[in-house]
């Protein structure tokens, strides 16, 4: 019988990330990815996305806006794409650079102006900024995790994609 080891640090699987970066470096076709959710309305203001094959990711609206509370508004899940997606990039940069990292928490938030999103004005109906602070404690030096921070931030495809505008089209596919 043969016996496994995974090497951890942060919980993180060293090899598998290992092997990912390998594969992308000798084959750069490999780093072209394609990611989907499939979002059904509920009724009201609720919706569910579909993502992969795990349980259905529900979005609705506070009461304030019309909704019913049952879940996490769309901004909100913005929000939590961010600090997840940052949360992962600590992770992975500190575990590929040897640091251990004892606890990590994200506090994400974002200022939103309604009254172009309520038709009470015509313009940016998006965030008008967005804040994410970072909390880390390991005992790595302040250069070590100023240098994981810089890494992060410049890595992160959440953060990425909402710093530069990106082509997006919403085509409608009307009828039955």
């Amino acid at each position: 019988m043969t016996t496994s080891t995974t090497a951890l640090l942060n919980d993180v699987d060293l090899d598998a990330v290992t092997d990912l970066t390998n594969a992308v470096r000798s084959n750069p076709t490999a780093a072209s990815t394609v990611w989907r959710a499939d979002v059904t309305w509920q009724g009201g203001f609720q919706s569910s996305a579909q993502i992969r094959a795990f349980p259905a990711v529900h979005s609705d609206e506070p009461p304030a806006l019309g909704g019913n509370d049952s879940a996490p508004n769309p901004v909100e899940q913005l929000l939590a794409a961010l600090g997840n997606c940052l949360a992962v990039g600590y992770a992975a940069n500190a575990t590929a650079r040897g640091i251990e990292l004892t606890n990590l928490r994200i506090a994400v938030k974002g200022d939103l102006d309604l009254r172009s999103f309520l038709g009470l004005r015509p313009g940016h109906a998006g965030f008008q900024g967005i804040t994410a602070t970072v909390h880390l404690d390991s005992d790595a030096t302040p250069e070590q995790l100023q240098d994981l921070h810089h890494a992060v931030v410049g890595s992160s495809p959440v953060g990425h994609t909402l710093l530069a505008p990106i082509p997006t089209s919403i085509h409608l596919a009307a009828g039955r």
